[in-house]
């Protein structure tokens, strides 16, 4: 009799066992080469042991792994400089990932809205299909019931609403709304982006009422969309923002950022982490960030991604039975199958290119940034071949 796995059967595991990774590729214990068009989740931003930031996590492990907050930790100060120079915001809390830094996001909010004399204003409105994390508070503010069941219940204060629904929004907001909280990107909800429209009317109805905007960009950030943040393409700025995934490259790195005025009453004693910001993260967060940053990178991911809508774009057209639509921006990209999205995911795999299912019966598309135009040409065909296997097994069954 097989011996159980020592594991939590939480995941439904791939048979891959990965052992190295180059750039966008992945090689398996037996060599086989599969190209990463999942990264991660839309972590591994920079690629697979990237040269620049594996140089700066080795300086850095020679120095010193951790130290508590206790103490100061120049290398927080130094990447949280970098971060609020090329954003909105003024303060920096460093987590270990996205769904902390989406908690510090909420504590912030509600700590807010106290200090100013609202301790009644506790209430989100967080969006259906939302995606916020696993922590108790964030699969309340998902409000996704396969996430929910069995954990007891709900944690109180999110309200949720359809997702671009205005008027939805305007009706939900209450005497005990303390802010709005929204992905600009839907990442695991099927690669739904928000209208430009939508964001600032959301910024608007935030401004009217005194409530807090707060963005979850763990997914569509750090150059993901082709700008360094997704809220970028709107005009539209938040109050608070959660960034994790992309921005550690790999590592586990997430950070909560936010106005001065959204974040004053953040004092001493009232949050905390012990390895939020330790030297190491910060070390290749901002490594990463020379690469992301770097004159014409931002370019380079918008010139890739048009490579991308392009190629994705001939092929629903010639696999209609296979492909409904395209959805997406820069080089987050969403293949909604008029097939069961499993049965396109096992198709794509099996021509040894990696994706990433999602809600609405969508696969996602999240290469490394790094990825070339000939790269993208390659996961195209790749995908085209998964579309002609289904194609040819439907072809097959019906003759």
């Amino acid at each position: 009799m097989a011996q159980a796995a020592p594991l939590y059967d939480t995941y439904s595991r791939a048979p891959l066992r990965f052992e190295r990774g180059e750039g966008v590729w992945l090689i398996t214990e037996g060599g086989e080469r599969y190209l990463d068009f999942g990264a991660g989740v839309a972590v591994t931003s920079v690629g697979h042991c990237n040269p620049h930031v594996v140089g700066a996590l080795k300086a850095q492990a020679d120095k010193v792994w951790h130290l508590s907050n206790i103490y100061e930790i120049p290398g927080q100060e130094a990447l949280a400089k970098r971060l609020t120079d090329v954003t909105f915001a003024d303060k920096v809390f460093f987590t270990n990932s996205g769904a902390e830094a989406l908690e510090c996001a909420i504590k912030t909010a509600r700590r807010y809205q106290y200090s100013k004399g609202h301790p009644e204003r506790f209430h989100i409105i967080t969006f259906e299909g939302a995606f916020h994390g696993r922590t108790l508070a964030t699969i309340a503010a998902g409000g996704q019931e396969k996430y929910l069941e069995g954990f007891g219940p709900k944690a109180p204060g999110f309200d949720q609403v359809p997702f671009g629904d205005i008027e939805a929004v305007r009706a939900a907001v209450t005497d005990a709304t303390a802010g709005i909280l929204i992905e600009p990107v839907q990442g695991e909800g099927g690669i739904r982006p928000a209208t430009n429209e939508f964001m600032k009317a959301l910024r608007q109805l935030c401004d009217e009422k005194g409530l807090l905007l707060i963005l979850d960009e763990v997914q569509s950030g750090v150059g993901r969309t082709g700008k360094l943040f997704a809220h970028e393409w709107s005009g539209v700025t938040p109050d608070i923002m959660a960034v994790a995934k992309g921005i550690g490259g790999g590592f586990p790195l997430g950070a909560c950022l936010a106005t001065a005025d959204a974040a004053f009453a953040m004092k001493a004693g009232t949050h905390g982490s012990t390895y939020g910001g330790n030297p190491l993260a910060m070390a290749v967060g901002s490594a990463v960030l020379d690469v992301i940053l770097a004159d014409g990178f931002l370019q380079h991911v918008r010139d890739v991604a048009l490579v991308f809508r392009q190629g994705l774009a001939s092929l629903k057209d010639r696999y209609p039975d296979v492909i409904e639509n395209v959805r997406g921006e820069g080089l987050m990209l969403g293949i909604k199958a008029a097939v069961p999205s499993s049965e396109l995911l096992q198709a794509i795999r099996a021509a040894h290119l990696l994706a990433i299912p999602a809600g609405d019966n969508v696969i996602r598309l999240l290469p490394p940034l790094v990825v070339t135009a000939e790269e993208a040409r390659e996961g195209l065909a790749r995908v085209e071949r998964a579309a002609e296997s289904i194609r040819a097994a439907k072809t097959k069954k019906t003759a």
